[in-house]
């Protein structure tokens, strides 16, 4: 399920994975977002296969998105996040059905058909993420029941990918939030990660029920290092929530997901699985 290294080779694993879980949480923490697409080329570079980089890297993601909720807090506080409650149900309702759906399926997928799923997955969230940051493109013009409607088919969409990249799916919700629910970023980043714990949650526990969890126990010196990194990265992206305009980060976060797409992409055709 994954490579045996030598002694040299872990090292470098371990202190690229650290480096990696740092400056990947700290973005996490910033935008309201487990930074899963970006962490899943880095897995992938790093030697595991589809499916293991998956399960590992919702481990991860889990750790980054229960550490940036409270670590944002100072600036967007839980009872302004709170208000939205409405807002949290409808999305978890479609992306909690499609965590569960997406999991019971990913491990039937071959690996090529996988990274492929991932990288056509990587591109749309880029799209979403250029449209979601547009200072003039204005919210979708509907509401009541149709927004509902729409919402509740989003997180669908939503959780199906969270199951099958092992992503906390922020770099979805958040566009969705301002764009559907017309939320000012930041306050989407908050939201999303709210919407993202027990969708991730749902996923794994789903995945839980098969043997391929056993990539945590076979790897959990790396996985140690890397979430101690991730969470001290986290920490500091939610410190720098008050001063950095997340706004700014997302051309450029859009940009890396389009690279990882097409790394991806030509990993799944070298791979002829």
């Amino acid at each position: 399920m994954s490579f045996e290294p030598s002694a040299a080779s872990m090292r470098r694993r371990l202190l690229h994975g650290s480096l990696a879980g740092l400056a990947i949480g700290t973005v996490g923490g910033l935008i309201g977002l487990g930074g899963a697409e970006i962490r899943l080329p880095v897995l992938i570079a790093l030697g595991f296969e589809a499916l293991p980089a998956i399960i590992i890297n919702r481990v991860l993601s889990l750790v980054v998105v229960a550490f940036a909720l409270p670590s944002r807090a100072a600036t967007i506080p839980f009872a302004e996040v709170a208000e939205h409650w409405r807002v949290i149900a409808t999305l978890l309702t479609g992306s909690l059905a499609g965590a569960w759906t997406g999991a019971t399926y990913a491990t039937r997928f071959a690996s090529r058909t996988l990274f492929r799923a991932i990288a056509a997955m990587l591109v749309f969230t880029a799209i979403m993420l250029v449209l979601g940051d547009d200072p003039d493109l204005k919210h979708m013009a509907i509401d009541g029941t149709v927004r509902l409607v729409v919402g509740v088919l989003a997180g669908f969409i939503i959780g199906l990918a969270v199951a099958l990249m092992g992503v906390s799916g922020g770099e979805l919700l958040v566009p969705t939030l301002v764009l559907l629910f017309a939320l000012p970023v930041k306050l989407a980043g908050s939201v999303a990660l709210a919407v993202s714990l027990p969708t991730l949650i749902v996923g794994f526990a789903r995945f839980g029920r098969d043997n391929t969890v056993a990539v945590v126990r076979e790897n959990l010196t790396f996985l140690g290092v890397m979430t101690a990194a991730s969470m001290l990265g986290a920490f500091l992206g939610g410190q720098l929530l008050g001063i950095v305009p997340a706004s700014m980060l997302l051309p450029l976060l859009g940009a890396i997901l389009v690279m990882s797409a097409w790394k991806i992409w030509r990993h799944g055709s070298a791979s002829g699985q």
